[in-house]
């Protein structure tokens, strides 16, 4: 077992994969295009459904609070990442940056892990895409067959009272296959179609708060912090768990370091886009919170999975609703494409170091993307989306990006002690406190997490290790070169 975690890769021969990126990904993306990126996969789900939930069950309008408290967290785990992305200019993200500083077996994990954050993620995200569609089309009286609209795990009320059973989620797999052949077309193509949903759902929650600010109602904010009613409902500790709750609103940013390796100046523009996106989706997210629990009572959002239109509701624009939602869907849409790109750069990277099947590393000869990587998780992630409930694995993403995050805290710690002197663009501020302050963080959010949910990732890692033992590690380029 030591060797295996002597299998490590020195910073020399990761600038060299770097160096020679011009022979596989092409570098097309700018600062910009990073940052867009990123607000792509943060504002989701999140900000239009946890941001209810949160005020109603947890902090009340504090949820603004709550929003504070888990930006920072994730600021701790951004400052990591930018650390590393600047001085491991490559495919990866945290995958790479633990082959360098905690060796093989750990990259092995924690890739394996981010195969659990974006494919199941883009999974899940793709099966609730598929009902905000069916709302959306229902306005303009087109209805899609119900049974082509859900798993067959799960059943469909009809507009006449009957319920039946799925067939499949047709949508799901739709917006999947489309997106993969927009990733395999090119990197270019995909930012800028990624930077015209951003576009659209950032100019809706801008409207949002601007039309919403001027009907808002002072007496909702009173009580700001309601009174304690048991540990995690209202009080300090309700707006500590709503920062829980929230903080898997912030999951995503770390998808922009999966793109480095197709960064024009990877050096200055990857802690750009990282740090960036983060601060303008805080920004965002607290104006868009205070917003919607000023216009609406924090109790009116009690059990609702569409908060934002009990809010818009209080307002004189009931054609904003048609707007949020398409807003959402545009919200969606770039989640999965940075999803599943994110998912085929970390696998592009695996099979570069021996450790998957060299087809995964193999580019299209003419657009220049890991083009069978984008095809086995566009069949992947369809069968996925279209044949499992959403409910089965919206926790597995969450734990699976949290322990990515806590490794990545590792690894500066480690890099900072191993290697002191080596160039670093961007230096994490107040090392180790700042690292350590963000794996007290994580942990405690993973801690939170049901047990079914570790169970789920007990199991996921069973099966990585199964094939790491049998596959990567005698395949390994690291290992091949020692022998």
């Amino acid at each position: 077992m030591g060797l295996l975690f002597s299998r490590t890769k020195s910073l020399s021969q990761l600038m060299n994969e770097a160096s020679e990126s011009e022979k596989g990904l092409k570098r097309s993306l700018s600062a910009t295009n990073l940052i867009a990126l990123g607000i792509g996969a943060i504002i989701g789900a999140g900000l239009f459904s946890l941001t209810g939930l949160a005020a109603a069950n947890n902090a009340g309008p504090a949820v603004t609070i709550s929003f504070l408290v888990g930006a920072i967290g994730c600021a701790f785990a951004g400052l990591c990442y930018a650390e590393f992305a600047s001085m491991i200019p490559i495919a990866g993200s945290a995958y790479t940056y633990s082959y360098a500083t905690m060796g093989e077996f750990m990259a092995w994990i924690i890739g394996w892990d981010l195969v659990l954050e974006y494919a199941l993620g883009a999974a899940t995200v793709a099966i609730s895409w598929s009902q905000y569609l069916v709302k959306f089309l229902h306005h303009f009286n087109i209805h899609l067959p119900a049974q082509l609209t859900a798993s067959p795990f799960e059943t469909v009320t009809l507009v006449d009272g009957t319920t039946v059973h799925g067939y499949m989620n047709f949508p799901a797999i739709l917006i999947v296959g489309a997106l993969s052949m927009l990733l395999i077309r090119g990197t270019r193509e995909s930012a800028f179609t990624n930077a015209l949903l951003v576009a659209l759902k950032v100019t809706v929650v801008l409207v949002f708060i601007a039309v919403g600010w001027n009907h808002v109602d002072p007496a909702n904010y009173t009580p700001y912090v309601p009174e304690n009613e048991g540990f995690g409902h209202f009080g300090i500790s309700g707006v500590l768990r709503g920062a829980a709750v929230v903080f898997f609103a912030f999951i995503g940013f770390d998808a922009v370091s999966t793109a480095a390796q197709e960064a024009k100046r990877p050096q200055k523009d990857m802690p750009i886009g990282i740090l960036g996106s983060l601060v303008i989706c805080t920004i965002l997210y607290v104006l868009f919170a205070h917003v919607m629990t000023g216009l609406a009572n924090y109790k009116e959002f009690k059990d609702s999975a569409a908060p934002v239109a009990i809010a818009i509701a209080k307002t004189p624009y009931g054609w904003l609703q048609q707007a949020i939602i398409l807003a959402i869907l545009a919200g969606y849409t770039s989640v999965i494409l940075v999803m599943l790109m994110g998912q085929s750069r970390v696998f592009y990277s695996m099979s570069q170091d021996g450790l998957l099947p060299k087809a995964f590393s193999e580019v299209h000869p003419k657009y220049r993307t890991p083009y069978k990587s984008n095809l086995l998780f566009m069949v992947f992630v369809s069968l996925f989306s279209a044949f499992v409930p959403v409910h089965v694995v919206g926790e597995m993403v969450s734990i699976g990006t949290l322990f990515a995050f806590v490794l990545v805290c590792v690894g500066i710690i480690i890099m900072r002690k191993k290697q002191p002197d080596a160039p670093r663009p961007f230096r994490t501020p107040l090392v180790p406190f700042v690292p350590i302050m963000g794996i007290i963080i994580c942990v405690v959010m993973m801690g939170a997490l049901p047990w079914d949910t570790w169970l789920r990732l007990a199991i996921w890692m069973g099966l990585g290790f199964i094939i790491y033992f049998t596959y990567s590690k005698k395949h390994s380029k690291i290992g091949q070169s020692e022998k």
